[in-house]
């Protein structure tokens, strides 16, 4: 199959793939949709309003999927974390705008971002690299405790374990074999956990000017080292103590790994001693922060994004980005232990307080949940929205007074029961 109209080539366009696709229509472009992954090629309705649907991670044969079926291609746009790279290489081999190529693999394997943060002058914490779990123990004691230790590749925390003290790494190291991809881990980096404050900043640039569009506060129940950072997230205020000093490293950031246009999100955390970099990623938040600049902040984000890649200047550059409410999210934990979920209590009434945007489920009665580590551990989320950062929080607590995840142990009657529904 060929297409004769102009093409947009959206990359991973899986979770918001929908208002990618739908915002390349309005703009007039046919969707063709390159996936990197098999797990991604898998999900239910992946595909839906794709004009053409290529399969494959290597910029090269993606080159050759395109040109041969005839696509005139605009732009390349990465719609999630794993096709960043693809992006960035395949647009360079298309003669199309993008960011830095050279630094593609920089902006998504952990341990070559810790590289170049290095040779760039950018503050990080000490790291190591090690392709083997046994070689864990020896980079973490040789950095010294507390360690965080991380897949290189994948997303949403998964498989990142925080290790306190030599005996929190001696009852255990890090037992996921496979990515949120389901592509297996060959290489951890082991690195210094700092101890701070830590946000998520979100930017969008075009030809090299960076506009700060907002950034998020991750708030913990106590002052425990953590290694998956959702808890109760709030949207700074413009009178936060830290504002300026993580908007200018950021901005620094984002210069040092060639990040020239589209959307950024970057994860910082603050010390007495400065500003630290966790991870940078040149694509556009995955959290709920997008659906919220849409209802009340009247932004268009996958249009701004895709005018970015075009090489066009997004609306969102040539005004103040200023939000009539503050936002928020609150994500509630599993902390029983792996089991079979009974319910959420109170998802309901939580849905119908002011100020709830939306609550997200992510499982059913009656299937596994395992302890909450990563974004795919999620048994309740929800999105919200306030006149200002007190009323949001007293959102987020009336959310914790009601809301609570109830499992149970999985029983040999739960296994025939499967059995037999299957045969």
């Amino acid at each position: 199959m060929t297409i004769s109209s102009p093409a947009l080539v959206l990359v991973d366009p899986v979770r918001q793939g929908r208002p990618f696709k739908d915002a390349a229509r309005d703009l007039g472009f046919s969707v063709v949709s390159l996936y990197t992954h098999d797990y991604l090629a898998s999900l239910d309705g992946h595909a839906d309003g794709d004009d053409l649907s290529f399969y494959t991670a290597d910029p090269e044969e993606a080159l050759h999927l395109v040109s041969a079926a005839g696509v005139d291609a605009r732009a390349v746009v990465p719609c999630l974390e794993a096709g960043v790279y693809l992006t960035d290489v395949l647009a360079h081999l298309l003669g199309l705008p993008g960011n830095d190529h050279t630094l593609a693999m920089a902006r998504r394997n952990k341990a070559a971002m810790r590289a170049h943060a290095a040779r760039a002058g950018v503050r990080i914490p000490k790291f190591r690299l090690v392709t083997s779990a046994d070689d864990i123990v020896a980079a973490a004691h040789e950095i010294g405790f507390p360690v965080i230790v991380k897949p290189t590749l994948g997303a949403g925390s998964q498989g990142v374990r925080v290790y306190s003290t030599p005996a929190d790494l001696e009852k255990g190291q890090p037992q996921v074999t496979h990515d949120v991809y389901r592509e297996p881990v060959r290489e951890w980096l082991v690195e210094r956990y700092v101890r701070g404050r830590e946000f998520a900043v979100n930017f969008f640039s075009a030809d090299g000017e960076h506009r700060l569009v907002d950034l998020w506060e991750y708030l913990r129940p106590d002052d425990s080292d953590y290694d998956f950072p959702l808890w109760d997230i709030v949207q700074a205020g413009p009178d936060h103590p830290d504002r300026s000093r993580v908007e200018e490293y950021v901005r620094g950031v984002l210069d040092a790994f060639g990040i020239r246009r589209g959307p950024s999100h970057t994860e910082v955390k603050c010390t007495a001693d400065g500003v630290y970099l966790i991870e940078v990623g040149a694509r556009l938040s995955g959290g709920p922060a997008v659906d919220l600049w849409m209802a009340h902040g009247g932004l268009r984000p996958f249009h701004d994004t895709i005018a970015c890649y075009l090489g066009r200047r997004p609306a969102l550059l040539d005004g103040p980005v200023e939000f009539p409410a503050r936002f928020g999210s609150s994500v509630v934990h599993n902390e029983q232990g792996p089991g079979l979920l009974v319910a959420v209590h109170g998802a309901e009434e939580a849905a119908g307080l002011p100020g709830v945007d939306s609550v997200e489920l992510g499982y059913a009665p009656g299937e596994h949940v395992p302890a909450t580590h990563d974004n795919i551990s999620i048994p309740f989320s929800a999105a919200v929205h306030g006149s200002d950062t007190d009323s949001v929080l007293a959102t987020l607590a009336a959310i914790r007074s009601l809301v609570r995840v109830e499992t149970r142990p999985a029983t040999p009657d739960d296994a025939a029961g499967t059995s037999a529904a299957l045969t």
